[in-house]
């Protein structure tokens, strides 16, 4: 499986929303993503790229887009 497809993936799976949803997706916008539903996201994230974010990372993913960047970080290329 692809980056793109295991972002989604995260995503799709913590939330329970389409892929349709996510692209556009920013923290607070649905119910989902609240302060657990984030935690429970990054946990995701982390296992499935086997990275560990540092908090400051943590804090400052606040959407689907701004998280790619991130990811970059870590060496993580979504496209």
């Amino acid at each position: 499986m692809n980056n793109i497809k295991k972002y989604n993936l995260s995503f799709t799976k913590t939330f329970g929303i389409s892929e349709k949803k996510i692209i556009k997706l920013k923290y607070q916008d649905i119910k989902e993503w609240d302060s657990v539903g984030h935690m429970n996201l990054m946990s995701s994230l982390e296992k499935e790229f086997n990275i560990q974010m540092k908090i400051d990372d943590i804090i400052d993913f606040s959407s689907y887009k701004k998280g790619k960047q991130i990811l970059k970080k870590y060496k993580v290329i979504i496209k």
